[in-house]
């Protein structure tokens, strides 16, 4: 079996949509969403900003938790 190292990412921001739960054939919960986080160029408060966009997998139960 192969190592693998994760690293854990927390995002603040906001989503685009709602997420919808869904269904595999084999009956595994699975959401998928989209989460803007808000970036900011430039040194003083009113920089340029700029909105970056993750597209996010959520499987099983954590899928279920975050439709509810």
């Amino acid at each position: 079996m192969a190592n693998f190292n994760f690293n854990k990412v927390i995002l603040g921001g906001r989503l685009t949509a709602d997420p919808e739960l869904k269904t595999t054939p084999s009956g595994l919960s699975v959401t998928s969403f989209t989460i803007a986080v808000n970036r900011r160029f430039g040194e003083k408060k009113d920089g340029e900003q700029q909105a970056d966009f993750f597209n996010v997998t959520a499987w099983r139960q954590t899928a279920e938790f975050i439709t509810r």
